[in-house]
Order: structure tokens, then C-alpha cells, then sequence
């Protein structure tokens, strides 16, 4: 039995997810806007019964049993512990604003081990990353992996208004927006994690013909990083959103002994170097299942809307086969992030924003205890200093 849905967010991803949740079965029950306004807009819109910008209004619904969180990155850590808190299931877009949002979510999560708590990370239910994992486990690339090059292209994320996308502090940024997935997917594929850092973080469109004056963009439009993995595995990744008028692309290549796997969209090639035609690639899967839905790069980038489609269909498997509304079975859920994934991607991002502001290699450390209050109101002065000047 499919459990009613919940969902926190009125953006283009609720756009996109409306329609995915329908075409599985599951049935929306309500809406959380911003302001009441929004929220009815979108109620309207996407034909959803009930509508609040109150956030319990939302959680408190007796016919809600799944919520999805995909408003600002401000509001994550609250919604999720809250909804953990009642006793219902989450998948939430990101695990919040740096370590200390992201701690709170996986001890929620630790504290209610009988519900579903899922980061958003959809790369890891693309298909075509799915079939290089597997490739990888069965020794396509030899004995190890050596290095991994990402490098991701788009057009620009800021809207014609000024909102959260515009601010770093907020959540916004390539960083932050694309960043985190590909840090997940890195960690899904070879099963290593981070031990240090060296980044560069830039913001070079500050102001837009709609956002200008006193408000600037503080988000970055550009971030380039190296990442050195358990075992010596060294990542390089560019990231950056100044191609005008032109496609997502998005190319994952993963180099070992033997040969390299290349995920371009959403198909997979590889190349072995004792192949017979070492100097081609072969095609090891073609994306060519169509959506039904909107899949501009300007409204979500087509391979995210895909591994949300797929994550979608695993929530259905994993709900289906129980009668109540509340149960669920693991195993067609089990490859999704969880929150210590996402305690750890927010280590990651935490350390790369200090690299570039150190312009030094930096040691990922994942928090394992609150700050005092005493180091908040430091990191608050600091905040407010660098604000200022």
C-alpha cells in the first residue's frame, strides 16, 4: 500500500516531482509554500488538495505517511528531524547547511531506524552509473582505480528574482547544487571516501539585469576541486555555470590499470588497454528510456530527472508488497544515500569552501559533536565581519 505524500517546496523540482509520484501511484496530499500565496499557486497548478505555508500543517496531516523536502536548504534540518520526530517516513533534497544541519538529520535518523530517511542523491539510481559500478566490481578498469575526472557544464542557475540560488549562505551555487551529487557519486562508485581536499570557489556573475543595487550574488558560479580518496585515489573536478545557451553536459570518467569507464549523460562507455581496438571506445549502455515530463536544463538537467524517476520506482517497490501505510521493505531502497552519506558530503563541501578560502590542501573531518554556543556566535562574528568589509 502506498503511503500519501507530503511535499515541502513550490520550485521547479516539485514540477518535476509531481508528475514522477503520480505516474507510480503514489497520491499527493499536501503543500508547504513560503507564503500562502506560493503555496496555493502551486496547488492550483499541480492539482493538490491541501495547501499551507505552516509547516506542521503539513507533518500533522493523518493521511500524510512520506514526506519530501525540496524547498531552501535553510529549512532541511528542521523539517526532517520534526518529521522523523511523528513517525514518518523523509526523502529530503540535501542534508542542509554545513556539518552542524547534516548532524542533527543522521541522529534523527539513528534515533528512528524503522522509517525511511533518504538524501536526494539521484546520480546513484541513473542507470548508467549503476552498470559502471558493477563494471568496476567486476575488474573492468584491473586491479585498482587510479584517478577520476569530472567536468560539468551548464547554463546559469540564478532566476529572474533574488532568492536563496543567489546566496552562498543559503545553499546556492554550483557548488553546493551539483557539487554534493558529484561527491555521492564518486563515493557510490569506488566505495572510498575523501581524506583531504584542495578547492577554488569563485563568484564571477555577481550582478544579473534582475538582481543588482545593494543585492549581489554571493553564489558561486564556478568551483574546481581535487579530492584525495582513501587508497590515493585522486579525483579532479570543474564544475561551472557560464555556458549560455547551451546543453547540460556532464562527463564522469573513471581511470584504472587496465582501462578507463566515461559516463557521458546518461550513457556509459569503456576502453580497455588490451582491447582489440584499444584506441575505441565501446558502448557499454545507451540511455534511450523517454520521460514523461519536462526536461529542460534550465528546469533540472536530464540526468538527475532520470535518477529521480528511478528513485521513485524503487520507493514504490519498497512500500508496495506491505499493507500498511507505514511499512516498507529495504533491500529496493538499500543503494539510496542515506544521511551519513549526507553528513559526509557536507564534510567534504565544509572543507573545500575553507581550502579555497586558505588556498591550502585541507584534511576532511566529519563532525561527530554539536559546536558550542560559544563557536557559533564566533563563526556568526566572522560571518557578520566578512559581511561588512
Amino acid at each position: 500500500m502506498l503511503p500519501g505524500v507530503g511535499i515541502f517546496g513550490t520550485g521547479n523540482v516539485t514540477k518535476v516531482l509531481v508528475p514522477l509520484l503520480r505516474e507510480k501511484g503514489f497520491h499527493i496530499e499536501a503543500i508547504w509554500g513560503r507564503t500562502n500565496k506560493e503555496a496555493e499557486e502551486a496547488s492550483q497548478e499541480l492539482q493538490i488538495p491541501f495547501h499551507t505555508n505552516k509547516i506542521d500543517d503539513v507533518l500533522l496531516r493523518k493521511t500524510v505517511h512520506l514526506v519530501f523536502i525540496v524547498c531552501q536548504p535553510l529549512l532541511h534540518s528542521e523539517i526532517s528531524v520534526k518529521t522523523l520526530g511523528i513517525g514518518k517516513h523523509l526523502v529530503c533534497g540535501s542534508s542542509g547547511l554545513g556539518q552542524t544541519d547534516a548532524l542533527k538529520m543522521f541522529r534523527a535518523s539513528q534515533y528512528y531506524p524503522t522509517l525511511i530517511a533518504l538524501v536526494n542523491h539521484s546520480l546513484r539510481f541513473l542507470p548508467a552509473f549503476m552498470q559502471m559500478r558493477k563494471a568496476i566490481q567486476e575488474g573492468y578498469l584491473g586491479e585498482s582505480i587510479t584517478m577520476i575526472d569530472v567536468r560539468v557544464q551548464m547554463g546559469t542557475l540564478l532566476r529572474e528574482k533574488f532568492d536563496w540560488i543567489c546566496d552562498a549562505n543559503m545553499g546556492g551555487g554550483v557548488l553546493n547544487l551539483i557539487g554534493s551529487h558529484v561527491i555521492d557519486v564518486i563515493s557510490f562508485l569506488t566505495g572510498k571516501r575523501a581524506t583531504r581536499v584542495h578547492g577554488v570557489v569563485r563568484t564571477f556573475t555577481k550582478t544579473t539585469n534582475f538582481v543588482n543595487g545593494i543585492r549581489q550574488v554571493s553564489a558561486p558560479d564556478f568551483c574546481t576541486f581535487q579530492m584525495e580518496l582513501e587508497g590515493g585515489v585522486l579525483v579532479t573536478a570543474t564544475l561551472h555555470s557560464h555556458v549560455s545557451n547551451t546543453a547540460f553536459t556532464q562527463e564522469i570518467i573513471v581511470c584504472g590499470s587496465e582501462g578507463h569507464l566515461t559516463v557521458r549523460g546518461g550513457d556509459l562507455f569503456g576502453q580497455r588497454i588490451n582491447s582489440k581496438s584499444p584506441e575505441k571506445e565501446e558502448v557499454l549502455y545507451v540511455d534511450v528510456q523517454d520521460l514523461h515530463c519536462r526536461t529542460s536544463d534550465t528546469l533540472l538537467p536530464r540526468p538527475y530527472i532520470k535518477g529521480l524517476c528511478k528513485m521513485v520506482s524503487a520507493l514504490r517497490e519498497a512500500f508496495l508488497p506491505v499493507q500498511e501505510q507505514t511499512g516498507w521493505i529495504k533491500e529496493p531502497v538499500q543503494m539510496a544515500a542515506t544521511f551519513d552519506d549526507g553528513l559526509y558530503v557536507q564534510a567534504v563541501l565544509d572543507a573545500i569552501q575553507r581550502s579555497s578560502e586558505q588556498r591550502s590542501w585541507i584534511k576532511v573531518s566529519i563532525m561527530t559533536e554539536s559546536p558550542t554556543n560559544q563557536t557559533k556566535l564566533l563563526n556568526a562574528a566572522r560571518l557578520s565581519a566578512v559581511t561588512l568589509h
